[in-house]
């Protein structure tokens, strides 16, 4: 099984990256200790999105770490990578919009030891880019939803909804609500 959710996620990505301009566009996705530009971008924007929906679980009394469809690892918070997959798309298409203005000078050369006697070269994003995405990321997190609030029935942020949908799923898992349907919402 696991093969196979590996060669649609290779195919997936494939066709992610033909939407990237020519001078930027990568042929494979690497999230662990990748070495150019455009992973590191997904890395840093999935890595921002992690952390909200992280919060979110532990406001939700869960443990993050005890997943379901996310296998269990350590150090790996299993079900924060559960409750992601909901929201990743939002990051993926903020991630494409943005690099269709990129060139390879809004990259630079970072050095990092690689292990404890190798120093390796891994391309990010410059200073000036990395805030433009941290700051249209933060935007998509502030903007509205049109998923009515569950108390209130009024549209709400995308922030309020991962925290509404991580306390819905707790609901759920401690018996408190029949079912759980997560509540997705549209690309803007």
């Amino acid at each position: 099984l696991l093969g196979i959710e590996g060669k649609a996620t290779e195919h997936y990505y494939k066709q992610i990256f033909e939407l990237f301009p020519e001078s930027v566009r990568i042929k494979k996705r690497f999230s662990w200790r990748a070495y150019d530009g455009i992973n590191n971008t997904f890395n840093l924007a999935y890595t921002l999105l992690k952390y909200r929906v992280f919060v979110a679980v532990l406001r939700a009394h869960l443990e993050p770490y005890l997943g379901f469809l996310h296998s269990e690892q350590w150090g790996k918070p299993s079900l924060v990578c559960d409750l992601m997959e909901i929201y990743r798309y939002l990051i993926e298409d903020l991630v494409i919009e943005f690099s269709q203005k990129l060139t390879k000078k809004d990259f630079v050369l970072k050095k990092e030891w690689y292990s404890s006697n190798r120093l390796a070269k891994r391309q990010v994003l410059n200073e000036s880019k990395t805030r433009e995405l941290v700051k249209g990321i933060e935007e998509l997190f502030e903007a509205k939803v049109e998923i009515p609030r569950i108390r209130y029935g009024h549209t709400q942020t995308l922030e309020t909804l991962i925290n509404e949908e991580a306390y819905l799923l707790a609901k759920y898992l401690r018996n408190e609500r029949v079912s759980w349907t997560p509540r997705i919402p549209c690309c803007s």
